[in-house]
């Protein structure tokens, strides 16, 4: 078995979709906008896991994505493979880090906003 798709919920999936297509540069999987169904994948690993852009229509995900948020916490962890350089260059396009990079034994992380009601914690191991 493997991982095929994962979801994050946002407030708005259009909106989210472009974020992560042309910001974070994600490519489309499947875009589907009358049935507000957005996927994206990785140009590094294009068979890899999609990411579903989940709408938090249902009472319970819009909780749990706002209580997540609310707390500081990311919805969701990246790889990447240099931390530092994916900060300067997001911070270029205006993404809003919560603060720089750090490292600790775990490797190196930063966590932005992606907009769309979720903190994205970017590692590097």
């Amino acid at each position: 078995m493997r991982i095929k798709m994962c979801s994050v919920h946002v407030v708005d999936p259009a909106a989210a979709f472009g974020f992560y297509t042309e910001i974070l540069g994600f490519e489309e999987l499947l875009a589907m906008p009358e049935h507000h169904l957005f996927i994206v994948k990785s140009p590094q690993d294009p068979d890899g896991v999609g990411l579903l852009l989940e709408p938090s229509d249902n009472p319970v995900a819009e909780a749990y994505r706002a209580g997540v948020y609310a707390q500081g916490l990311p919805a969701i962890v990246f790889g990447s493979p240099n931390v530092q350089a994916d900060y300067e260059r997001l911070s270029g396009l205006g993404v809003r880090f919560t603060g720089p990079p750090t490292a600790d034994p775990s490797g190196t992380s930063a966590v932005f906003d992606d907009t769309c009601g979720n903190l994205v914690q970017l590692h590097q191991d």
